[in-house]
């Protein structure tokens, strides 16, 4: 028994290795980035980012900026990690029974209404209004860095608590982009990539394990979706929902894939969006910190985020009588809830879909970082004040 838990705790514990350490890298890439953008070498860094790259040739050529193609091509792989997170964590951990999910659930729709109510009501009638989807965001890597860093001796239970409600948040922020921020909508193009994606269900369900016949199908999907005006990285998401799984994690594609994938993404495929799209010119961004995109970003993911996390666990566990996750004391559970509000990735992942005007986009970038900062400083100065308060 306690050899079949250990084995069905290994993947977990393998991705949170990955994910604290990623955050620590991608810190450090969107530090570099806002160095860049505010250098001698910003023009350079600028013209790179906005160069026309191209594949294809005739009717079947593909040109975008380099911006685009990380955005729009490569984070596909990032949300085709994120498809296979979202069905190990249903398959094998912490939301593959009704009982277990229910905490994480709650919590994660909890996090994720709040900062959209507290964020619509600050923006009601401007018009950054749009904007709602931004503060629902957790990003996983730098939540789980942080963590790592400031409450190492967490109780474990809470550590697959905030991973569960992360992915919990990005399965709500990859719905909430495919409903609300996609526009011009082809009903052509999206049939054949839903088609290309039933496919691919279709080999899964016949027990193929054949890569690239998946990977032919997951490319055809993309570049319909792209067509759709549905944001293609859908695509890599359903995609990796597809992939089988088998009894045992060990054995199964999904987790073979996962370990390949995860740490690419991890480390090169966060980093590089970072690099793409952290920098933004301090002089040249007009950041007004009483503006309503300021104040709804910030008081979203610092007020909101832990105020909906925590305040739905707590009305969960005292309806159902459950312990707090992990058996952690009400300090602890809310510091985690705070680390929530880290937006970062996908926060300026929505940014880029809801604002194309540039000024207004760098604006909400710089309050995305601010809003990510204070709250995972927040979120550390509390574990440390939780741990004080235990120890006495």
């Amino acid at each position: 028994m306690k050899k079949k838990l250990k084995s069905l705790m290994t993947p977990f514990e393998k991705f949170f290795a990955w994910e604290a350490a990623s955050g620590l890298v991608l810190l450090a890439c969107a530090v570099l980035a806002l160095l860049l953008a505010n250098s001698p070498f910003a023009d350079a860094y600028a013209h790179l980012l906005h160069l026309p790259l191209g594949i294809g040739s005739g009717a079947l050529r593909l040109e975008m900026s380099l911006t685009h193609w990380v955005n729009d091509g490569l984070m596909t792989l990032f949300f085709f990690a994120i498809g296979l997170e979202i069905k190990r964590e249903f398959l094998y951990g912490e939301l593959r029974t009704k009982a277990a999910m229910l905490l994480p659930v709650c919590a994660a729709l909890g996090g994720m209404l709040v900062p959209a109510l507290l964020y619509s009501l600050i923006n009601l009638g401007a018009p950054t209004a749009g904007g709602w989807g931004i503060p629902m965001a957790t990003d996983i890597a730098f939540a789980l860095g942080i963590l790592s860093l400031a409450a190492s001796d967490a109780p474990l239970g809470l550590v697959v608590f905030l991973t569960a409600l992360a992915i919990v948040d990005d399965l709500g922020a990859i719905i909430v982009i495919a409903l609300f921020y996609s526009s011009d909508v082809s009903l052509a193009a999206l049939g054949a990539g839903l088609l290309a994606i039933l496919g691919a269900a279709a080999l899964s369900r016949a027990g193929c394990k054949r890569l690239p016949l998946y990977g032919a199908l997951g490319l055809a999907a993309w570049g319909a979706f792209l067509a759709s005006g549905i944001h293609p990285t859908i695509a890599g998401v359903l995609l990796g929902l597809t992939i089988p799984a088998a009894a045992s994690p060990e054995t199964s594609l999904l987790h073979q894939l996962e370990e390949r994938i995860e740490p690419w993404s991890a480390y090169l495929i966060m980093p590089i969006f970072a690099l793409a799209n952290a920098g933004v010119s301090l002089a040249g961004a007009a950041l007004d910190p009483t503006s309503p995109l300021f104040l709804g970003i910030v008081c979203g993911l610092v007020i909101g985020k832990p105020l909906g996390i925590y305040g739905s666990v707590r009305l969960v566990t005292r309806l159902s009588g459950a312990p707090l996750p992990g058996s952690a004391t009400p300090s602890a559970t809310l510091a985690a809830g705070t680390l929530g509000g880290i937006g970062f990735t996908m926060s300026i992942f929505i940014a880029n879909l809801a604002f194309p005007d540039e000024a207004t986009l760098a604006a909400a970038k710089l309050s995305i970082l601010s809003a990510s900062i204070l709250a995972g400083l927040l979120g550390a100065l509390l574990f440390r004040l939780a741990g004080r308060n235990a120890a006495s």
